[in-house]
């Protein structure tokens, strides 16, 4: 899952090395593992948007990929998703046509999970269940070298808490992705207290040197970065529109027009997904009872009907005739 403003670009960054203050990571030493074996093909766990999102990610900076879903449909959605988004890039001359056909051989899809076993690293992709992604990633470690990195690309939950189960938690980190991933430059690199220096390094390179993004190292707390700072605003605006201050195109509109954003807060929650919205807003609660987290009823009972946003056709616009 996650969240992102697509106006903010970089600004000069060397991909893979933006500074900033230390967090608590850099004061508490993780527990060696040794070496991390080069990252020269990935799996991904979840075929959903963020899943193929990072899919094609890799796969235009050379990587072969493993894209694994229980559900067929959706790997024949995803992979009808990544040829079409190559396809555009090269409407708009960001990619050469002769360079299609050699990225989707680079595609490898599959419903069983074995099929991920000896890669040097996956990441978990599935919605944003703790239950689930406990599952799913103790499942997915069993296939794994010791010298693989398993990460999670959770938008909310403590690192800490999915690497508890872990029989490897120094090689366990979150790597969270932002939507709509190839078009997004951020990465958010969030190592638990136990995770190995040499694993961080080797993720943050990856990040910055094969995917092309831009990594920022994030300590484990609630929502990480972006998150932390952005659900607040979102749920402000999903306020404002509950309690009929404004509609929800003049909601959007005065902070397009207003603010520059490229989007107003209701209409980035329809692209993210109101149910993501929402696990996000109680997961930042849970852990840190802060009221401006706090999920307004409106959001909850459009979720209840299946008004997720964009995905589904409607949220707090309507997608239909789009």
């Amino acid at each position: 899952m996650t969240i992102g403003l697509e106006h903010h670009a970089a600004t000069g960054t060397v991909p893979g090395s933006a500074p900033g203050p230390a967090t608590g990571t850099d004061r508490v030493p993780a527990i060696g593992s040794g070496t991390v074996r080069p990252i020269d093909r990935i799996g991904v766990i979840g075929a959903g948007s963020m899943g193929r999102g990072i899919a094609e990610t890799a796969l235009r900076g050379g990587l072969p990929v493993t894209l694994c879903d229980t559900t067929g449909s959706a790997l024949a959605s995803a992979r009808r998703t990544i040829e079409k988004g190559l396809l555009k890039s090269v409407d708009k001359g960001t990619l050469e046509a002769g360079q299609v056909e050699p990225m989707l051989a680079l595609l490898t899809t599959t419903a069983t999970t074995a099929d991920l076993a000896g890669q040097p690293l996956v990441v978990e992709a599935v919605p944003e269940l703790v239950d689930l992604k406990h599952a799913v990633l103790g499942a997915v470690e069993e296939l794994l070298d010791a010298d693989a990195v398993l990460a999670s690309n959770t938008s909310s939950i403590p690192i800490s808490t999915l690497a508890g189960r872990l029989r490897r938690p120094e090689r366990f980190l979150g790597l969270h992705f932002f939507i709509p991933v190839p078009r997004m430059d951020l990465v958010e690199v969030i190592p638990s207290l136990a995770t190995a220096p040499e694993v961080t390094a080797a993720a943050r390179d990856l990040a910055g040197n094969r995917l092309g993004k831009i990594a920022v190292v994030v300590g484990d707390s609630p929502g990480f970065l972006v998150n932390r700072l952005l659900v607040p605003y979102v749920m402000a605006g999903v306020r404002m529109y509950e309690a009929g201050y404004a509609s929800a195109e003049d909601i959007d509109t005065a902070m397009k027009l207003g603010a520059g954003h490229p989007m107003g807060p209701l209409e980035l929650c329809d692209l993210i997904g109101l149910d993501i919205i929402r696990d996000a807003g109680d997961a930042i609660w849970a852990e840190t009872r802060d009221p401006a987290a706090v999920v307004p009823g409106v959001l909850r009972r459009m979720c209840d009907l299946g008004r997720l946003g964009r995905k589904t056709g409607r949220g707090f616009h309507d997608y239909t005739d789009r």
